[in-house]
């Protein structure tokens, strides 16, 4: 029987479903409604301290994997991953309860908004399989692969979590 380490080609098809299957999933999910269950107005200030979080605890990752600290760096990342998975259940959970709210600003912050909400929604979509690339390259011991895959992981989940919670403290006036 191969280890992890020994056959790690056998998580590309998973790696590959679930960078397909998750947003196709989100966007199917969005246009679901549940009927009668109350508004969960109270989510998006939970999913973006949790996107906040995920910025931090991914920041203090990079940190301790170059004072070598791979075990605490391996922790850290499993907990980012994690995070942004709760983040992932509680926004379609507070989707599925509510309308999306329009953003009320004007003029140059408008498009301001409108370009880190994109962007964001993009690169949340395009970092899935950088984030389970790197993952599995880093648990089973590739490490010269998983450095050089995490160098675009990293800005780009870091971008993720960071515009998140900016496009939650844009909108959140208008809740």
């Amino acid at each position: 029987m191969d280890t992890p380490a020994q056959n790690p080609n056998k998580y590309n098809l998973w790696i590959w479903i679930l960078s397909i299957l998750i947003p196709i999933a989100v966007a199917v999910l969005f246009t679901v409604k549940i009927p009668g269950v109350d508004r969960l107005g109270f989510l998006p200030p939970i999913y973006a301290t949790i996107n906040a979080l995920t910025a931090i605890i991914l920041v203090v990752a990079v940190y301790q994997i170059r004072k070598g600290n791979r075990k605490l760096h391996e922790n850290l990342m499993k907990t980012a991953i994690v995070f942004s998975a709760l983040f992932l259940m509680m926004y379609v959970a507070y989707h599925m309860t509510s309308d999306s709210t329009k953003f009320g600003g004007e003029g140059l912050i408008k498009y301001v908004y409108y370009f880190i909400l994109i962007t964001h929604i993009l690169l949340s979509i395009v970092v899935i399989p950088f984030v389970l690339i790197t993952y599995v390259r880093g648990i089973t011991g590739q490490f010269f692969k998983h450095r050089k895959i995490a160098r675009i992981t990293f800005p780009l989940w870091l971008y993720v979590a960071v515009s998140g919670v900016i496009v939650y403290l844009m909108i959140s006036p208008y809740y």
